[in-house]
C-alpha cells in the first residue's frame, strides 16, 4: 500500500499534469494565412539624401495564441520568407538590397533559418489592449523586448522598435560608410485569430 506522503505527492502530480495540459489546451494555432510581420529600415549618413529607406514584410510561418488566462503567444517567421517591397526602386537593385539582407552581412538565414517570439508576460492595459513582454530571437541573439498591443476587428496588431546590433548584425554601410542604415529599426505585426 501507498503511505499517505506518496499519495499526496503522487495527487500533486496528477494536478499539476492536468493543469498543464489545461493550459496547453487553452492555446490554438493562429490565422497564419492572415497574419504579417512589417519591417522597416531607415537610411541615415552623410548622403542619405541619395539612399533608400527599405519596408520587408513576411508572412507568420506559425504560431500559437491564448486569448484566455495565462494568456500567452508564440510566433515564427523563416527568414528566407522575408521579403523586400520598395515598389519604387529598380528591379536589379531590389533583388541586390533582397540578397544582402538574406545574405550572410545581416540575416544569414544559411545559419539562422527561424525569426521566433515567445512571451513571457501579458498584462491588460485597457479594453482590448495589453503589454506583452517576451523574448525575441533574431540571428541567433535573445532579447527581451517589450511592446503594446491592441485587439482591432479581430486581428492584435503592434510595433515595437529594435537595434540590430543589440541581435549581432552590423546595420550595412556603402559608399565608405557615407551611407548607411540605422541601427534602430521598427517592426510592425498583425497577428489575425483562428476562431475555427
Amino acid at each position: 500500500m501507498m503511505s499517505q506522503d506518496r499519495r499526496r505527492t503522487a495527487l500533486v502530480c496528477v494536478i499539476a499534469l492536468l493543469a498543464a495540459s489545461q493550459a496547453r489546451a487553452q492555446s490554438r494555432p493562429i490565422d497564419a494565412q492572415h497574419s504579417k510581420l512589417t519591417v522597416f529600415v531607415y537610411k541615415s549618413g552623410l548622403f542619405s539624401a541619395f539612399a533608400d529607406d527599405h519596408v520587408i514584410t513576411a508572412s507568420i510561418a506559425r504560431g500559437t495564441i491564448s486569448d484566455e488566462a495565462p494568456r500567452a503567444i508564440e510566433l515564427v517567421v523563416r527568414s528566407a520568407d522575408l521579403r523586400v517591397q520598395d515598389p519604387d526602386l529598380a528591379a536589379d537593385k531590389r533583388n541586390e538590397v533582397q540578397a544582402r539582407m538574406l545574405g550572410s552581412e545581416v540575416l544569414d538565414v544559411g545559419h539562422f533559418p527561424e525569426i521566433t517570439f515567445a512571451s513571457t508576460t501579458i498584462e491588460p492595459a485597457g479594453t482590448d489592449r495589453w503589454t506583452v513582454a517576451g523574448r525575441l530571437t533574431i540571428h541567433g541573439q535573445t532579447r527581451a523586448i517589450t511592446l503594446a498591443v491592441a485587439l482591432l476587428n479581430g486581428v492584435y496588431r503592434g510595433e515595437v522598435l529594435i537595434k540590430q546590433r543589440d541581435f549581432g548584425i552590423e546595420p550595412i554601410k556603402v559608399a565608405g560608410g557615407t551611407v548607411k542604415v540605422k541601427d534602430e529599426v521598427k517592426i510592425q505585426f498583425q497577428i489575425a485569430k483562428n476562431d475555427d
